[in-house]
């Protein structure tokens, strides 16, 4: 009885060791099998999809900063045309200034002739006291052209002196004084043609003719 009694119990483990084996077996065919190589293949493509995303990113900041931008150097063309651009900008530059000093200037010549007009001519005549010679309605408004050119002088001066020529803003003075050259030479304009009809009339007579020679040679 004993060696049977042996032989039962080794049957009952072999067979609970072979429901072990099919009930492992069964979880193996129903649960998800995750291999090593794929959850390590994973985890190489994560680290590479990071890695590629660092590095965009890093592209795009320096594209978007502007101290990071490319410094590479200038090819020959583009040098070149800066070159080119550079000399531009500068005849402009010294045109301008030439442009303002012979607006300078002429606006000097201009004062000088209205001044010798007035001193010459205007003044000795108005004291001569002609009855028949309208000096005012021959000259109309003269002085004042002559006073506003003055200031218009003063201003241009005043723009120009101990200024760098890129800040020399003239543009600005005929905006300043643009209503008084307007008023003042509306009047000028308008008595023209009659002081130049009124001119006509006293070349014939042979008296107020003369004084008229005499102020011209002494402008001479």
């Amino acid at each position: 009885d004993c060696p049977g009694k042996e032989g039962t119990g080794g049957r009952l483990r072999n067979l609970t060791l072979l429901r072990n084996k099919l009930y492992l077996g069964q979880r193996r065919r129903t649960e998800p099998v995750v291999e090593s190589t794929t959850t390590a293949g994973d985890h190489g493509n994560l680290r590479r999809s990071q890695s590629d995303r660092t590095e965009y990113s890093q592209k795009l900041q320096e594209k978007m900063a502007p101290q990071a931008v490319s410094s590479t150097p200038a090819t020959p063309l583009q040098e070149d045309k800066e070159e080119e651009e550079e000399v531009v900008r500068q005849r402009m530059m010294a045109r301008r200034v030439k442009v303002i000093a012979e607006l300078l200037q002429t606006e000097k010549d201009y004062i000088s002739d209205l001044d010798l007009c007035i001193k010459e001519v205007i003044q000795p005549l108005r004291n001569m006291q002609i009855a028949r010679f309208d000096v005012d309605g021959l000259f109309s408004n003269v002085e004042l052209v002559h006073q506003l050119s003055a200031k218009l002088l003063s201003l241009l001066e005043e723009a120009t002196t101990d200024v760098e020529p890129p800040m020399q803003i003239i543009g600005e003075v005929f905006l300043q004084i643009k209503g008084p050259l307007e008023d003042t030479y509306k009047i000028y304009c308008y008595h023209h043609d009659d002081a130049h009809t009124m001119l006509e009339y006293y070349e014939k007579d042979e008296e107020l003719k003369q004084h008229l020679r005499d102020c011209v040679q002494s402008l001479k």
